[in-house]
């Protein structure tokens, strides 16, 4: 099972509905979608920043603008199956069908390490595809990539956030970053094509 992250700056990105397209085609039974919160994130920074209101509330909150950009990915691609749960995950996946997941599990009552800012997407991503065991992580950017650059770097140069690093380390299963862009790359993977991965 796979845990694909589509990065929330592509909710608004034509190629949003190649990936879709894409990842409902091949990725029946083994793939699951994680999204960013996008917009909706970015709003919620504006507000919190505004009243100055804690973390705890903005990890909530944020959490929420995650799965409303799962509501808008399955409107836009219904083939993609809405799901809040691991059990629930499983159970599309047996059915041979890609899972979209909504954090709505991860929301709340008291803070603790993973309510702050720190933590975005990503991290919960790559945390999701631990939990879940999974084969291969594969986080989707807007930004430039650079494919000489270390995990550590690409914390640094602020591409994923700054908990992903030790999140990941010694992590079971391989990490990929792409491009959006790059959506032959992502086909070639999901086919196993490792005449076109070199």
């Amino acid at each position: 099972m796979w845990i694909v992250k589509l990065g929330g700056s592509l909710c608004a990105d034509p190629v949003l509905v190649e990936w879709l397209d894409l990842l409902a085609q091949l990725g029946g039974g083994r793939v699951t979608v994680v999204c960013g919160g996008g917009s909706f994130a970015d709003e919620v920074r504006r507000v919190q920043a505004h009243w100055q209101f804690n973390d705890l509330a903005a990890h909530n909150m944020a959490l929420l603008a995650m799965a409303q950009v799962a509501y808008q990915l399955h409107a836009l691609n219904p083939t993609l199956r809405l799901t809040t749960s691991k059990t629930d995950i499983r159970r599309v996946l047996q059915k041979g069908q890609p899972a979209l997941w909504q954090p709505f599990e991860l929301q709340r009552d008291q803070p603790d390490a993973q309510t702050n800012w720190e933590v975005t997407s990503d991290s919960i991503a790559l945390d999701l595809a631990r939990r879940l065991n999974a084969e291969r992580l594969v986080i989707v950017k807007s930004c430039a990539i650079d494919p000489q650059q270390t995990l550590p770097q690409l914390c640094e140069a602020g591409v994923v956030d700054r908990r992903f690093g030790a999140l990941s380390e010694h992590a079971p299963f391989p990490i990929e970053f792409l491009h959006k862009t790059e959506l032959e790359r992502m086909r070639a993977l999901l086919l196993g094509d490792v005449r076109q991965l070199g």
